[in-house]
């Protein structure tokens, strides 16, 4: 029998009440304050004293140095009314724009981390961008008694804190990641001939299609939006497909050729590449291009990703409210051709860093899934409590 098995058993063995949040506000276990007042987003600062919460799904949206707007230091459970963002906050803070609600509790009732990892379980979200805390209230969760909610908070911390710990490590992995993808393709007085990509290869823009002529079946294509949800470093397989008298009518990559994103909303979007290594032509958008050449096909990619390559596109991009890139732009962009065995080289290292920060099946961020999904099924039955009446 473990602790909190033994505490039910000495505490609560018939079971626990739930209780609404609305009939614990009324009962003073639970009250919501009031901010002295809320920052709009114009104030926000990148650095600064005080953090900034507000209802969006990053924990700190900024900082602030304004004394006037702080919220002393407590134990507050924050909610995003909008966007039913449950957020725990336990340090001085401003609150920024509108749409939260800031909850704290009596702690000779509830535990105010108790309430949020309660919340978390049983409040069911909408998923409509509504005002939602009248369904909050609505929300029954379970009150055991105060020594049972400190251990729950403390097994569901420790899950908490390993999930951290891998997103820290992630974070360092991939910024590890960017540094020497940039350094493996700085061929400064090694063995490298540079040349533009228009001199070693030829760029051919894709013509148009819409989502809605998207299939599950017929012949596989790529729509430049799926470029930025869907594709990474290379593909083997497409997500989507297209009737074969349509796809008849439009352009192609072959395999082996990169398909680079043209168009996007920010200048960051534009020039990423896929490397289509599929047995078959695929058919592309026309805000892509496929490029054809004699280089490895994912070295061409990865090196699309360099800031090399993008301070030197960065002057050819139009911008506006879609940013867009032609091909006498691209191939301005001088890339270094070492050869091939080095090409290989270079992709086998940045292979094994990629599957480390970006692989959901086997890298970090399988890990930090495995972690989540164990988190929310130790939530789930810690707060799995049978129920009494109120009495």
């Amino acid at each position: 029998m473990n602790k909190i098995e033994e505490l039910i058993e000495q505490l609560c063995p018939n079971g626990v009440v739930f209780k609404d949040i609305e009939t614990l506000i009324n009962n003073k276990s639970v009250s919501t304050i009031t901010p002295p007042r809320k920052l709009t987003k114009n104030f926000y600062q990148t650095i600064g004293a005080i953090p900034i919460i507000d209802q969006g799904q990053d924990f700190i949206i900024g900082y602030t140095d304004n004394e006037e707007v702080i919220i002393d230091k407590g134990l507050y459970v924050i909610f995003g009314d909008h966007t039913e963002v449950f957020k725990y906050v336990d340090f001085p803070f401003a609150q920024g724009a509108d749409g939260i609600k800031i909850i704290k509790t009596n702690p000779s009732v509830i535990v105010s981390k108790f309430l949020y990892y309660a919340l978390n379980s049983y409040y069911i979200k909408t998923g409509k961008y509504t005002r939602h805390f009248s369904f909050l209230k609505k929300t029954f969760i379970p009150i055991p008694p105060l020594a049972i909610q400190q251990e729950i908070v403390s097994i569901l911390d420790k899950f908490t804190t390993l999930a951290v710990n891998l997103k820290d490590e992630l974070q360092a992995r991939t910024r590890q990641y960017e540094y020497y993808r940039n350094e493996l393709f700085n061929f400064e007085g090694k063995e490298a001939q540079w040349e533009t990509m228009g001199e070693i290869g030829t760029f051919i823009r894709g013509r148009r299609f819409v989502k809605d002529d998207i299939t599950t079946e017929g012949v596989p294509c790529i729509h430049y939006g799926e470029m930025y949800t869907h594709y990474k470093i290379w593909a083997k397989k497409a997500k989507s497909f297209l009737e074969p008298t349509l796809a008849a009518k439009l352009r192609v990559a072959h395999p082996g050729d990169v398909v680079i994103v043209a168009a996007g909303e920010t200048i960051e979007d534009i020039g990423n590449g896929v490397a289509w290594l599929g047995e078959s032509d695929i058919v592309i958008h026309d805000a892509c291009f496929t490029y054809s050449h004699s280089l490895n096909p994912k070295y061409v990619s990865y090196y699309l990703q360099t800031n090399l390559f993008r301070s030197q596109i960065k002057k050819y991009i139009s911008s506006g409210k879609i940013s867009s890139i032609n091909a006498p732009g691209l191939s301005k962009a001088r890339i270094p051709i070492p050869p091939m065995e080095e090409q290989e080289r270079i992709v086998g290292i940045l292979d094994k860093f990629n599957t480390l920060v970006n692989d959901i099946s086997v890298g970090l961020p399988a890990e930090i899934q495995a972690r989540r999904n164990q988190y929310e099924y130790y939530r789930g039955k810690l707060l799995d409590f049978k129920s009494i009446s109120n009495g």
